[in-house]
């Protein structure tokens, strides 16, 4: 099965799963994630190394803070109409042991594929004027 047949929200709550250890014990940061086709493409974490406190540490987020964090971010889907590539980031924070999260969604085309050519190109020409 390809990534272009499971759903989006299965695919970001599979991207978050991934970056269940590298965002333990993290207080603040952002999620991104690039959408190309309506599938997850590349995704990471954007953060402060001084934002990251040692695993051992009583701070940061907990499992299962992460997987409200996941909940969260598959939930702002919702939001996410008419577009099928772009951008989604997930700010997030603890706050009072509370995991606040912030999504920007950001949709982008490659004019390449918008435009069409009416009229096909003159091959046999030399000039290059019109083309």
């Amino acid at each position: 099965m390809t990534a272009s047949h499971i759903p989006l929200a299965r695919q970001v709550d599979v991207a978050l799963e991934k970056l269940g250890g590298e965002l333990k014990g993290m207080t603040a940061g952002t999620i991104v994630m690039q959408i190309r086709d309506d599938s997850v493409g590349r995704f990471g974490v954007r953060h402060l190394p001084v934002d990251c406190l040692d695993e051992r540490s009583s701070g940061g987020l907990t499992p299962a803070q992460i997987v409200t964090l996941r909940k969260l971010a598959v939930d702002a889907l919702k939001h996410k109409s008419g577009w099928t590539h772009g951008e989604i980031s997930y700010d997030f924070v603890l706050k009072q042991g509370r995991v606040v999260v912030s999504v920007q969604f950001e949709s982008n085309y490659n004019m390449a594929n918008v435009l069409f050519r009416y009229k096909p190109k003159n091959r046999g020409r030399l000039e290059a004027s019109n083309d």
